[in-house]
């Protein structure tokens, strides 16, 4: 071999990903004992030499934590899903009672985002909070933890990814929507949201109602299937429109989130469709607007608090080069009006 090894060689020839490697270097718990040695072993064959300077810089701590929220397209100025701002709040709190301060920005899918906060030492680790297409911003995860980042993520729990996530349990949520909607009557549920690996949130609240269709022995049709990607009331409003233009009945929806719904909500309202005496609905996140609304929504509880808690706990973990494991949340099925067909 020409040249200095690096870390990409060693990839290469024990079949690993290089941030598999470079956790591998440092000793990081999220690698398996024999991993760790296989990979040593390897560095050792290629006369890999770790940059002593870096890894003294890494080691070196300001108290400081970065919390990145992914832009959301909202009605006001805020760009925050109203669904994050209670994490939000959650995440404060945690740091401030484990005596860390708090930097809070929005995350800049252009640039890399351990350039500005881990690199340059403003913060010790970072939080992600917040949805995107997974598939786009999955490289920035390779390079955070190629840069032996500490990160934590806050969504779906995939079996390749190459970070650590807290997430809620999404499939969970979607069955006992999809359930409580059959034992109300309903035959032909809709789902408006993205299915698709791109956004797998959505995608395993999809997973979880196709399986309780297949348990109650109804099929999920296609036609009744819409894509929106964006947790906004615009997608959910422009999503109940393209399902009302199929012109595919239907006596239920189930949406991928709160928004979603109470787009689809006013989309229905505005064709003279009452809700939920022509049309259940139900959402998911729990915002505090769901209850409000009239009828006021059912849809799943996510436990934000927790989520925000475990988020901060599991990033102090990997500060302190503790075990950590990537955690699925339980979800709770909260009933209001927008789905109960006593009346029909």
């Amino acid at each position: 071999m020409k040249g200095k090894a690096t870390s990409f060689d060693i990839a290469h020839l024990t079949g690993v990903s290089q941030s598999t490697v470079s956790r591998a270097l440092r000793d990081s718990p999220l690698v398996s004992e024999e991993t760790r040695q296989r990979i040593k072993a390897a560095a050792d064959q290629l006369n890999y030499k770790v940059d002593k300077n870096a890894s003294n810089l890494r080691s070196q701590h300001s108290g400081t934590l970065a919390l990145l929220l992914f832009e959301d397209p909202t009605a006001d100025d805020s760009h925050i899903n109203p669904f994050f701002l209670s994490m939000l709040g959650s995440i404060t709190r945690a740091c401030a009672l484990r005596g860390y301060d708090l930097l809070i920005s929005f995350q800049q899918l252009s640039y890399d985002w351990h350039a500005d906060y881990a690199d340059t030492k403003k913060a010790d680790g970072i939080i992600l909070l917040g949805y995107g297409d997974y598939l786009a911003y999955r490289d920035k995860l390779e390079k955070l933890a190629a840069q032996g980042t500490h990160s934590v993520r806050w969504g779906a729990v995939l079996p390749d990814q190459p970070d650590v996530s807290i997430g809620c349990d999404n499939f969970q949520g979607g069955h006992a929507v999809a359930t409580h909607l059959l034992e109300q009557g309903c035959k032909r549920i809709a789902f408006l949201g993205d299915a698709s690996s791109h956004y797998p949130e959505f995608f395993e609240r999809y997973r979880g109602y196709v399986a309780a269709l297949q348990e109650g022995g109804v099929t999920a049709e296609p036609m009744l299937q819409v894509d929106a990607t964006e947790s906004t009331e615009q997608a959910g409003y422009g999503a109940m429109e393209t399902l009302l233009e199929r012109d595919a009945p239907f006596d239920a929806v189930f949406a991928a989130s709160d928004l979603i719904a109470i787009g689809a909500m006013r989309a229905l309202t505005d064709r003279g469709i009452k809700v939920p005496d022509q049309v259940a609905v139900a959402g998911f996140d729990d915002i505090p607007m769901a209850r409000f609304l009239n009828p006021p929504l059912t849809t799943v509880l996510q436990d934000t608090k927790l989520a925000g808690e475990t988020l901060v706990d599991n990033l102090i973990r990997l500060i302190r080069r503790e075990p950590v494991e990537t955690l699925v949340l339980p979800v709770k099925l909260v009933v209001r009006r927008s789905s109960l067909l006593a009346s029909r």
